[in-house]
């Protein structure tokens, strides 16, 4: 049997920090430590050498702002609502047009 762990270290401003996680979510790790510094660097720049608190606050902040737009995005229940009405409907006009 293959061993699904994988431990690997991920290096976020300059801190490594080891992780077991599942091998296929590798990429997604990696991914997500590249934006993390990506967005620290990007407020070092904006903000200066403020201190790493600060900065860490911000990048925490934007991801997560960043993530509540996503799922704003990704809600499509209003639509899936909208279409089971519009779908009744029909269904109800086409009912109405075979009994006359």
């Amino acid at each position: 049997m293959e061993n699904k762990k994988l431990s690997i270290n991920i290096k976020i401003d300059g801190r490594i920090f080891p992780l077991d996680i599942d091998r296929e979510d590798e990429e997604r790790y990696r991914l997500a430590a590249k934006m993390v510094n990506e967005t620290i660097n990007k407020f070092k720049k904006l903000f200066g050498e403020q201190e790493s608190q600060n900065i860490l606050a911000m990048t925490a902040f934007q991801i997560a702002l960043s993530n509540t737009e996503l799922q704003n995005r990704n809600d499509n229940s209003f639509f899936i609502d909208e279409l089971k009405d519009l779908n009744d409907d029909i269904s109800d006009f086409l009912k109405e047009k075979n009994i006359k």
